[in-house]
């Protein structure tokens, strides 16, 4: 996992993650374009090398953007229905947005997590 040596104040996950900032001293930008992770932080130097997120941002997204799309999309139906036309100018951009928009949200908050309660790959002890 990382060792960090250093002497920052805890930073909240939730706050890390939502601002998308470093998770050990909440100043520096955790990524390098939409989703892309930074080497290390600008601010206080961590080595976001150990940071290993995997494919648990992409299925909170699925659950959720297509919760809130599918769902807005079946009222919609329901209430006015639109044409097909309609659907597919409305709530092809929202699924688009919706699901950036969260999955570098959650990524952060992954990470931020990761780092707060020091959580590394499970090995077994053979010994």
């Amino acid at each position: 996992m990382h060792d960090d040596n250093a002497h920052f104040a805890p930073v909240d996950p939730v706050r890390a993650g939502l601002s998308a900032s470093c998770p050990r001293c909440g100043n520096g930008k955790l990524f390098d374009g939409l989703t892309k992770l930074k080497p290390r932080c600008a601010n206080c130097g961590l080595d976001y090398s150990f940071i290993d997120s995997g494919d648990g941002p992409a299925i909170f997204v699925i659950l959720l953007a297509d919760l809130l799309v599918v769902g807005l999309a079946v009222w919609t139906e329901l209430t006015f229905q639109p044409p097909v036309w309609v659907h597919f100018v409305a709530f092809g951009p929202l699924a688009i947005i919706v699901s950036l928009w969260l999955l570098r949200t959650i990524k952060a908050l992954l990470v931020a997590m990761q780092y707060k309660h020091n959580a590394s790959q499970g090995t077994i002890d053979r010994g």
